[in-house]
């Protein structure tokens, strides 16, 4: 999990979003126009942290995080979100 070519400065943390649903409870197909940008992700590399802030998310972890929260990239054809750790919401 903890793979991934890119270290993260300061109290910024690397997540890897979770897929999007694919149905609904009731069995619906969600197609690829309608699905909504996940919020959920599980954290793949977390910064040192910072004087004033320490990190208090590990690899591993699954986070909620804002909707519109980070910067997406793409290592070696997977997409990822950087932020900073005050953009998590909860660990799950």
């Amino acid at each position: 999990m903890s793979d991934v070519k890119i270290k993260p400065l300061a109290d910024r943390v690397v997540i890897k979003p979770l897929e999007a649903q694919e149905k609904t409870v009731s069995g619906i197909i969600i197609p690829d126009s309608a699905k909504e940008k996940p919020q959920r992700g599980t954290v793949v590399a977390a910064g040192p942290g910072t004087k004033d802030e320490k990190i208090e998310v590990k690899v591993g972890d699954v986070v909620l995080y804002g909707k519109y929260a980070g910067t997406e990239i793409n290592i070696d054809g997977t997409d990822y979100l950087i932020m900073k750790q005050t953009d998590i919401l909860a660990i799950v």
